[in-house]
């Protein structure tokens, strides 16, 4: 399949559904029982007309196990790159072959967000970066952003992100075309609200209508990697990528509220999910945790300003970055003032 039809995941979903399915895995993990109590003593009574006869003593009883406990976050704001690969291999062992060898690997970073969380976790700020932007991937050269994956691997991709917006990165997020569908489905599917209906043109040819549908997880992977059928094409895609991950977000604030309610999805996590080394389990949980406080409704997403479309030195299609503009995003992230910018740009 030519690579600009291949299915290219929604980085929203990629990072909520991280942060849940290793949250499960380490209550499950975590989950303590009591050691059970010892025996009750046996009654042993006697009457003076007949000799004591023995009692039976209670089974022992176990007690419930106590509930998992996830400690809070320090109040400190966190930046987290979610990497949607378009490998139809395995994302994580093509990543560490990059990393490990220095070869190429044959997927790209088709889909990047940068999550900002505030310290006061009470809504999300999710910044869309088009893959097609042509920017300078360090030790590299001149090319599409999404290349950074495919050259040089995830630490590539953050030295170039970290490198365009002038902000550090804490954590990454990495999720395969594989286990968004099957995720997606874990989750008993999506509810999404479809302002731009749409037939999909590929695979199973979709249709979403105008309004909420509810979406498994094959009509998931069309709705969020459609273009074709736009005229504005990755534009809409980027937009119906946040619907999504807005709605997930509501899907998913009571189930955070229950550690237990996340507990299916433990057996999906390993296969799916890359995340940096430095960010274990136990770090993945008491984000996920503090995340129950995130107000869908309130988050906010925007796509990084772009200078609109153009063609590459060597004949590629490109989206020129609007240098001025990813300043401004670059100085709000720097200074703690997302909320003034998106407010002054009406987001």
């Amino acid at each position: 399949m030519d690579r600009r039809r291949r299915l290219w995941l929604s980085a929203g979903l990629a990072v909520l559904l991280a942060l849940v399915v290793v949250l499960a895995a380490v209550i499950a993990g975590s989950v303590r029982t009591s050691s059970g109590p010892s025996p009750s003593s046996a009654s042993a009574g006697a009457t003076a007309t007949r000799a004591p006869s023995p009692t039976k003593s209670p089974a022992p009883t176990a007690a419930a196990p106590a509930p998992p406990i996830i400690p809070e976050l320090p109040t400190t704001p966190m930046n987290i790159l979610v990497i949607g690969s378009d490998s139809r291999a395995n994302a994580r062992d093509q990543n560490n072959q990059t990393v490990t060898t220095g070869q190429s690997a044959d997927q790209r970073s088709d889909c990047l967000m940068l999550i900002h969380v505030p310290s006061d976790r009470q809504k999300v700020y999710g910044i869309s970066i088009m893959r097609d932007n042509w920017v300078n991937i360090p030790g590299y050269g001149a090319a599409k952003i999404n290349a950074s994956l495919e050259v040089g691997g995830i630490p590539l991709v953050v030295r170039t992100v970290e490198t365009l917006l002038g902000t550090h990165i804490d954590h990454t997020v990495m999720l395969d075309f594989q286990g968004f569908k099957v995720l997606t489905d874990a989750l008993g599917g999506i509810d999404v609200n479809v302002t731009l209906p749409f037939t999909a043109s590929f695979d199973t040819h979709h249709t979403f209508i105008a309004g909420v549908n509810h979406l498994d997880g094959e009509a998931a992977l069309e709705f969020v990697r459609e273009r074709y059928s736009f005229v504005d094409g990755d534009y809409q895609r980027v937009r119906n990528q946040q619907t999504f991950l807005r709605a997930l977000l509501g899907k998913l604030r009571s189930g955070i509220q229950s550690p237990a309610a996340v507990l299916g999805l433990v057996n999906f996590a390993t296969n799916y999910l890359t995340v940096d080394q430095g960010y274990d389990p136990a770090s993945v949980a008491r984000l996920a945790y503090a995340l129950r406080t995130v107000d869908p409704a309130a988050s906010v997403f925007f796509t990084l300003p772009t200078a609109g479309t153009g063609t590459s030195p060597d004949g590629q299609s490109i989206v020129v970055p609007d240098y001025a503009g990813i300043g401004q995003v670059a100085g709000a992230l720097r200074d703690g003032t997302l909320p003034e910018y998106v407010a002054a740009h009406g987001y």
